[in-house]
C-alpha cells in the first residue's frame, strides 16, 4: 500500500484529499500539514512514500520544503500542486527534486492516477508544461555532451523516460522485467547524481544525453 502525505495551507483541500486518497484501497493517507515548516520532523513521524506538496504555503513554501525533504529522504516521491502553469515554479520545482507537477484544478481521478503513475516510475505533468520544458531546453545552446559512463541500455531507458513512459511501459517495450528497469534507473540516478525522475529528465534534455 502506498502511503501519502499532503502539505497544503488550505484546510478544505487537505480534507478533500484525505477523503479522496482514503477511498482508494491501494493508498493510505498518513498526514496533512498546513505549511512546510519543520517538514523533516513531520515527514519522519508519518514516513510517506508520496508527498503532495503545495507550492504557495506560508513560512516555508513547497519548493524549499521539497529541497529539504529530498536531502534527508531522497526516495520519497514529491508531486507539486499549484494553481499556476508558470515557467519559474515549474523549473524550480524540478530542480528541487519534484517528480511531477499537478494543477489543483486536476480532476480527483487524475490526481489518483498521477500518484500511481509516479509510484510506477512516471513523471506526472500536464502536456502544456511538458511543452514548456522541451521548448526551454530547445532554445538554449546545448552544452558539451557529458558521458557519465552511462551504458547503451541505460541510455535507451533514459530516452524512454524522457518520452514519458512509465517503468511498466519500459519493461514491456524493452522485453525486460520491472525489477530490471528499476535497477537500471537506480544506476542512472547514481551516475547522473540526481535523486528524482524530474531531475533525471531535466538533466538528460539539458545536457543532450539522449539524442
Amino acid at each position: 500500500m502506498t502511503r501519502v502525505a499532503v502539505f497544503d495551507d488550505n484546510l478544505e483541500r487537505r480534507e478533500s484529499l484525505d477523503l479522496l486518497i482514503s477511498q482508494d484501497d491501494s493508498l493510505q493517507f498518513v498526514g496533512a500539514f498546513a505549511n512546510g515548516e519543520d517538514a523533516i520532523q513531520r515527514i519522519s513521524e508519518c514516513l510517506p512514500d508520496v508527498v503532495l506538496m503545495d507550492i504557495g504555503m506560508p513560512k516555508v513554501n513547497g519548493i524549499e520544503a521539497t529541497k529539504l525533504l529530498k536531502v534527508t529522504y531522497p526516495s520519497i516521491i514529491v508531486l507539486m500542486q499549484t494553481i499556476y502553469e508558470d515557467d519559474d515554479n515549474l523549473f524550480r520545482s524540478l530542480q528541487a527534486g519534484a517528480s511531477g507537477y499537478i494543477l489543483k484544478k486536476t480532476s480527483p481521478e487524475k490526481i489518483i492516477e498521477a500518484i500511481k503513475d509516479a509510484v510506477n516510475g512516471g513523471a506526472p505533468i500536464t502536456p502544456a508544461m511538458a511543452l514548456k520544458v522541451l521548448t526551454y531546453f530547445q532554445t538554449v545552446a546545448p552544452p558539451a555532451v557529458s558521458n557519465y559512463s552511462i551504458s547503451n541500455r541505460e541510455r535507451q531507458i533514459l530516452k524512454l523516460l524522457v518520452d514519458g513512459l512509465s517503468y511498466k511501459m519500459i519493461a514491456s517495450n524493452q522485453g525486460i522485467s520491472f525489477h530490471t528497469v528499476n535497477s537500471h534507473v537506480r544506476n542512472i540516478y547514481e551516475k547522473l547524481r540526481v535523486h528524482s525522475m524530474g531531475e533525471a529528465i531535466s538533466k538528460a534534455i539539458k545536457e543532450n544525453l539522449v539524442n
